[in-house]
């Protein structure tokens, strides 16, 4: 949803910045994970709803911050000159993949499935996790791509202020998802 949110109002490429943090997040998680944070997320309950609080609400945040933001805007046209630093992009996707305890416990669950022990495993680790980071960017930037040439029938269809209200009520809902989360 933020790649295509991104690309809508400010274009593919800025969007790479965002799906770039976002990996960024991934590459967090797939160390934290190899050094045992998801085997503790799965055994501590505290820490797991810790986590997924802090996940659904950055969800919620970042819906109501599009909810605030229709209410002044113009035509998409007019939000893709909304004055956005690099690094602002960046930090959204990289607090998002951060905020979310599902990629560690996907991580956490998938990477073992291919770990071949007689190898090193350090190795093994680093490749799959580039392999995922860069699956990722790709999905992303698909996404970006989608809603970048998509979005001249937003500008002639679509107000601003119903784009944003749409986004920002998917977040909300993704982050009260987040909320129903149970540590398996």
């Amino acid at each position: 949803m933020l790649a295509l949110q991104n690309s809508t109002l400010y274009g593919w490429r800025r969007t790479a910045l965002s799906s770039l943090g976002n990996i960024s997040g991934l590459l967090v998680l797939a160390s934290a994970s190899a050094v045992g944070l998801g085997a503790v997320l799965r055994s501590s309950a505290t820490l797991f709803l810790l986590l997924k609080l802090v996940g659904a609400g950055y969800l919620i945040y970042l819906g109501v911050k599009q909810w605030r933001a229709a209410g002044n805007a113009g035509p998409i046209q007019h939000a893709r000159i909304e004055n956005r630093t690099h690094f602002s992009l960046y930090r959204e996707g990289l607090f998002l993949a951060l905020s979310n305890p599902k990629a560690i416990l996907f991580i956490t669950a998938l990477f073992p499935q291919f770990i071949v022990r007689d190898q090193a495993l350090v190795p093994q680790l680093v490749l799959m996790t580039l392999t995922f980071m860069c699956m990722s960017f790709s999905a992303l930037m698909t996404y970006a791509v989608i809603g970048y040439l998509a979005g001249s029938s937003f500008v002639n269809a679509m107000r601003s202020r119903g784009f944003r209200r749409t986004t920002g009520s998917l977040f909300v809902l993704m982050g009260a998802g987040l909320l129903t989360l149970k540590s398996s």
